[in-house]
């Protein structure tokens, strides 16, 4: 940035790069334009801000004329996770690997233009995957990556963590770094990052998200192992619940440690906590299967939950 770059202007930029959709991108780097400085010094930067919205109209006029947006606001699930790292970093691959999704995936840089969603469905809980563009591409989405529970950070090498920290100033979800591409190294290498990271208390995983398998060897070992740390990541309780002489229902609620009997009622409907008549739980919060508890009962993780009404 320059630095006489006014306060405005860097209003305007971080607007842009919290901006959502490519419609609110261009208004605000109109905005930047109009508030960058005039000075010789600064002719790179408003020649930059010129291609970059450029690119932006060619990507508005291709969604007008397929009728699709890019990016039209995403709706946060229970479990939100983003996928974040730098170009090449094995993204889209992952992606690919643990949700129904089908993102391009390429050895050419910046080939991810706009966030990709997938669900990927682990132990009963559903939990929403998305990869957003390369932290060096003008495409970064800052906004999902703040707004994110847990935050994937893909890396090839250990000096790209410092890297992608700086994009995540205002990021508060719990990280979750995944050392990728570990086909490409030797035993020893391998030893030496676990090493490295254990002794940073990070929480992580190696992996090959290309090949599908881990740190030691092949069988989807690390695979499962990420799979396990990214759902311990959220900190949250599943319960199921279930009708009279039925069975549990096939997906669980998803609530804060110590939910109680009275929450996952509301959750099911509001107000259906006062038509509540008896509650029995099964599971690890019950002393016995099918003991009766009251609304304040608190709820433990995989708990089953039966209401019988008025």
């Amino acid at each position: 940035m320059p630095i006489n770059a006014s306060p405005h202007f860097e209003k305007a930029q971080a607007e842009y790069e919290a901006a959502q959709t490519t419609e609110q991108r261009i208004r605000c780097l109109k905005k930047m334009m109009a508030l960058a400085p005039k000075h010789k010094g600064a002719e790179n930067l408003r020649a930059q801000l010129k291609r970059r919205l450029a690119k932006l109209k060619y990507s508005k006029e291709k969604e007008d004329r397929t009728g699709k947006s890019t990016y039209k606001g995403i709706k946060k699930e229970d479990m939100q996770a983003v996928l974040i790292g730098m170009s090449n970093s094995g993204k889209s691959a992952l992606l690919s690997l643990l949700t129904n999704a089908s993102p391009k995936i390429s050895d050419t840089k910046f080939t991810t233009t706009h966030p990709v969603i997938g669900m990927m469905n682990y132990e009963g809980a559903n939990i929403q995957l998305i990869e957003i563009p390369a932290i060096e591409s003008e495409y970064y989405n800052k906004g999902l990556a703040n707004t994110a529970d847990t935050l994937l950070i893909l890396i090839t090498s250990l000096d790209q963590i410092k890297e992608i920290e700086e994009k995540l100033e205002k990021a508060h979800g719990k990280r979750l770094i995944v050392f990728n591409k570990s086909d490409l190294l030797t035993e020893n290498e391998k030893r030496k990052i676990s090493a490295t990271l254990q002794s940073k208390k990070y929480n992580f995983v190696i992996i090959s998200s290309l090949a599908g398998v881990g740190c030691w060897g092949a069988g989807g070992g690390a695979l499962t192992e990420l799979k396990n740390k990214l759902l311990q990541s959220f900190n949250k309780i599943r319960v199921y619940t279930k009708e009279p002489r039925k069975e549990k229902s096939k997906r669980p609620i998803i609530l804060e440690p110590d939910a109680t009997v009275k929450q996952v009622a509301e959750k099911i409907l509001k107000g259906f906590a006062n038509k509540v008549k008896e509650t029995k739980i099964w599971g690890p919060s019950s002393k016995f299967p099918g003991q009766k508890v009251g609304l304040a009962h608190k709820l433990k993780d995989l708990d089953v939950v039966e209401f019988k009404t008025r």
